[in-house]
């Protein structure tokens, strides 16, 4: 017997249709990428979205066409998130960190057929356009500019556009499993590859983002996304906020500390999102500017492990709660998120304080395991180490035209981390696969040492990477940036380890550079700095 309720299938269109209906006169600040600030709503946002939707349809796009992006965390960007899927294309969000050849090759992987971009990417645009297979047009999100329009020919304006859609356009439905998005991991080895998101997982995923015990939305937020629109669809958040009605800033191009602070203290953000590096950059600004961060509750980490001087500062200093998280592109990210349960709070406090170092633990709709080599299941005693794996809702099956190749194990996404879990499904990432050191048949995690050595105050940031030895395979080197103005000795920085770790697991040197390498979504770029100082210990 079926159950006697309604369906409706679960599609992105009902997220803004929603927003517009009960939250229409909800502000929404956009940087621009000229440094103005336009304040919108989700009414006008989800107006705009109908008529842009209603342009592209008469562009002639086959359902399912690909429309890329390159382009900032704006008001026109989130137009172009709901007007593109909700007419039932693919929105396809591209980072532009990435080397002009991946961008040609991920363009012409994906098949795009229409290209928005900011101003900032014209230039960009302009040296790969005659190696861009499909795209058939190149929109520029703004106004009409004839001098912009002599960089590209055939340049089209997202102000011209819209105005040939029409305010009435209605939202088409379809089946829920039908793509909406897509996203490309960082292709740190290889080619990026494609993840391929569902209007169903999207809601789903939305659904899970808004639950009290992950990061919880509310219209009674202003919710500013540090998280790229372009990185993996800003951690859901353009979702997550329609859902909920809540306020939104969107920062534009400059995501330097002193603008974020600025943007926090000006419009009064209560829940920001963002990588650690980005959250250095904001901590120095506030100290620098004076800020108290007053309005600020809540910080979202995720995108690499969050050093515990980071949260402790945010939680000391200014009184902000950190939710540590962790996801991957191929889970839309959503994965973990560190919130207590009820009987955490009988701890002292020195250990509430240090659960909330892990990744945390999964909502409804993701389920995790670790397994050793062959792929035998690990007790979740919180101190045996293996593979992460995870299935759910919101993660993928295969990536984007590689669909005839085997991924998953028995049902089972392999993540490439290696991990611990505990009895109530708090997980800790000890490592990257690739990058945990094996020195004498003994395991270190490079993410342990690097919470330590960033805690330093005379150090900006610091990286620790395996390199050869001649005796123990594998030793931890300590590749670090000095703080401005700082001038820490080897000597002074290995002893900071004392006490904290077993000696043995101490680095055997330490490497002072400039900058750490980034990849393109700000992730230290390992394999480059093992490569750099391989010889470190045997020159």
């Amino acid at each position: 017997m079926l159950g006697q309720m309604m369906t409706k299938p679960l599609l992105i269109s009902s997220l803004i249709d929603h927003a517009e209906r009960y939250h229409g006169q909800t502000e929404i600040w956009s940087v621009e990428t000229s440094g103005g600030v336009t304040q919108t709503s989700w009414g006008e946002v989800a107006r705009n979205a109908r008529r842009m939707a209603s342009a592209l349809t008469k562009l002639g796009l086959e359902p399912q066409a690909r429309v890329a992006t390159l382009a900032w965390n704006n008001r026109r960007h989130l137009e172009i998130y709901y007007a593109v899927s909700g007419a039932g294309f693919v929105c396809h969000t591209i980072n532009p960190r990435l080397f002009p050849e991946q961008l040609i090759y991920i363009i012409n992987h994906a098949e795009d057929r229409v290209l928005f971009l900011d101003a900032t990417f014209v230039p960009l645009v302009a040296a790969i356009r005659d190696k861009l297979e499909g795209v058939e047009q190149f929109v520029l999100m703004g106004a009409r500019d004839e001098s912009v329009a002599e960089q590209i020919p055939g340049l089209t304006f997202y102000d011209d556009l819209i105005e040939t859609g029409d305010g009435d356009f209605e939202w088409p439905v379809f089946d829920e499993n039908t793509a909406s998005s897509l996203c490309y991991t960082s292709g740190t080895t290889g080619h990026p590859k494609g993840v391929l998101y569902s209007h169903r997982s999207t809601v789903l995923h939305s659904f899970a983002s808004n639950t009290r015990d992950v990061i919880g939305y509310s219209a009674r937020d202003v919710v500013m996304p540090v998280v790229p629109m372009f990185h993996v669809n800003a951690w859901g958040s353009p979702y997550g906020c329609a859902m909920s009605g809540a306020r939104m800033v969107l920062p534009g191009p400059d995501l330097s500390g002193d603008a974020l602070v600025r943007l926090i203290d000006g419009y009064g953000v209560t829940l920001a999102m963002g990588v650690p590096t980005i959250w250095q950059g904001l901590l120095a600004s506030a100290t620098k500017l004076g800020s108290k961060l007053d309005c600020l509750t809540q910080t979202v980490i995720g995108g690499a492990a969050c050093p515990p001087s980071m949260i402790e500062t945010f939680r000391e200093q200014y009184g902000v709660d950190t939710v540590h998280a962790w996801g991957m592109s191929e889970m839309s990210p959503l994965g973990t998120t560190n919130i207590p349960l009820a009987k955490h709070f009988d701890l002292p406090l020195e250990d509430q304080y240090r659960l909330r170092e892990s990744q945390g633990r999964p909502p409804y709709g993701v389920e995790l395991k670790i397994v050793d080599d062959d792929g035998n299941d690990l007790p979740t005693d919180g101190v045996t180490q293996g593979d992460l794996m995870v299935r759910g809702h919101w993660v993928l099956t295969s990536y984007f035209h590689m669909e005839d190749q085997a991924l998953l194990q028995d049902g089972w996404f392999a993540t490439g981390d290696v991990a611990t879990l505990d009895a109530d499904g708090y997980m800790t990432i000890r490592d990257r696969s690739k990058d945990i050191i094996k020195s004498g048949g003994e395991w270190i995690s490079s993410v342990e040492l690097e919470n330590i050595a960033v805690a330093h105050p005379k150090l900006a940031t610091a990286a620790v990477v395996g390199v050869p030895h001649p005796k123990w395979d594998e030793r931890p080197l300590l590749v670090a940036v000095k703080a401005e103005g700082e001038e820490p000795s080897e000597a002074e920085l290995l002893g900071f380890f004392d006490g904290k770790i077993a000696n043995w697991q101490v680095p055997d040197k330490v490497v002072f550079v400039e900058a750490l390498p980034l990849n393109a979504t700000g992730k230290v770029l390992k394999r480059t700095l093992r490569e750099q100082f391989a010889e470190a210990l045997t020159g």
